[in-house]
């Protein structure tokens, strides 16, 4: 009873809204670490802009600092794609271009499972390039939109692409497409290797703020419908294996440490942002 009771009591708003401030307050002056630099439209990045943003699956959001400050979702929105890709294709079909273990290694790394020849797991680039090609469509803005109305719903505003990062990808990757022509070498991905890299190189462009993520994180703990417009966005039945691969690969070479110190599924990107999910909750 003690359980159910805590579970159904009101959320103090005003106690959470002073966590989040204090905690915005305290690590607001950290100036460690760099900005990506090796796609040079990164590099323009303000090292200073710092926001906090918490959402939660009844509608309450709490939130600190520089809220309205766009920057692209860049690698945290792999594991959305990667719920799309489960979505129309299914688990089967999906498990047979991409793993699901964590690969221990750099998240650019050119490099599959020895055993299967595929990527390791789809929150790395190699997998990610490999959902990509799941995910676009015979035009390739058709699947570009698709992916952008998508997360529009899930942050519960229209969202864009930033084209002079797209652009900036799209003539520095050259990593990114080694990775991918080592792919279809070995029939990962089909022969529209180019597409398949324009949807994934989009994906990565997609402009949003910390309040547009934490939203789209909600969109996820609560079972795939937005908390404020109530629009199902996910099939919740996928979600859990989206869930699952985020706790044991978002982190990339630090996804051991981080889910032995944090504890919740949760990605990165080298855009600066950082998002996790508890499920049902927040």
């Amino acid at each position: 009873m003690a359980t159910e009771a805590a579970s159904t009591a009101p959320v103090d708003g005003s106690q959470i809204q002073d966590i989040v401030d204090e905690i915005y307050e305290k690590y607001r002056n950290v100036d460690d670490g760099a900005v990506a630099t090796y796609i040079p439209e990164l590099g323009k990045a303000d090292p200073k802009d710092f926001a906090i943003c918490l959402a939660t699956v009844d509608g309450h959001v709490f939130k600190a600092g520089d809220i309205d400050k766009e920057f692209t979702i860049q690698s945290m929105c792999k594991p959305f794609a990667f719920q799309m890709a489960l979505e129309q294709w299914g688990r089967e079909k999906v498990l047979k271009h991409v793993g699901v273990e964590p690969s221990g290694d750099a998240f650019n790394s050119i490099e599959l499972d020895p055993k299967s020849t595929r990527p390791f797991n789809p929150m790395i680039n190699a997998g990610a390039i490999a959902i990509a090609s799941l995910i676009k469509k015979d035009s390739v803005e058709a699947g570009i939109q698709a992916f952008v109305d998508r997360m529009s719903d899930a942050a519960g505003r229209q969202l864009r692409i930033d084209q002079d990062v797209l652009n900036s990808e799209t003539l520095t990757g050259n990593r990114n497409r080694a990775i991918a022509y080592l792919m279809r070498n070995f029939g990962i991905i089909d022969e529209h290797v180019n597409e398949s890299l324009h949807q994934y190189f989009a994906q990565c462009s997609l402009l949003v703020n910390t309040h547009d993520v934490a939203m789209m994180a909600a969109t996820f703990a609560n079972m795939g419908a937005n908390p404020i417009t109530g629009k199902r966005v996910f099939d919740f039945q996928v979600i859990k294996y989206v869930l699952t691969v985020m706790f044991t690969c978002g982190l990339y070479d630090y996804a051991g440490g981080w889910a032995y110190e944090v504890g919740l599924p949760a990605k990165s990107g080298v855009g600066g942002g950082i998002f996790g999910v508890v499920n049902r909750q927040l």
